[in-house]
């Protein structure tokens, strides 16, 4: 049961329904996990900065078991969405930015 939380400071009108189905949707192909076990939460409106620039930007987490245990699959995965929110959210290539994994117990945490 994947768990997905999107952090930003772009206001909540850029979320519609049809725009988290479409990210449910990208990120359990990208995990490989049914659509139905997906959990994702945004939180828009966040006074944020990344790289020093409170610009548009966006903190992906995703936690799954099993899925996000090696760099190479993190690569992929990171990919694979990171295309996703550039392409629907507007993101420049420094907005989005790929975080450290932080490793738990059979639990894994991916940051895009």
């Amino acid at each position: 049961m994947p768990f997905i939380d999107l952090e930003t400071n772009l206001p909540a009108s850029k979320f519609s329904e049809d725009f988290l189905k479409r990210l449910c949707t990208t990120t359990a192909a990208a995990l490989g996990k049914p659509e139905d076990r997906m959990n994702l939460v945004v939180k828009a409106d966040l006074p944020m900065l990344i790289a020093g620039s409170c610009s548009p930007c966006v903190m992906l987490s995703v936690s799954a078991i099993g899925v996000t245990d090696t760099a190479e699959k993190n690569k992929e995965h990171s990919a694979k969405i990171f295309q996703f929110l550039t392409g629907e959210l507007g993101l420049t290539d420094d907005r989005d930015l790929p975080q450290p994994v932080w490793r738990r117990t059979n639990l894994s945490s991916l940051y895009v």
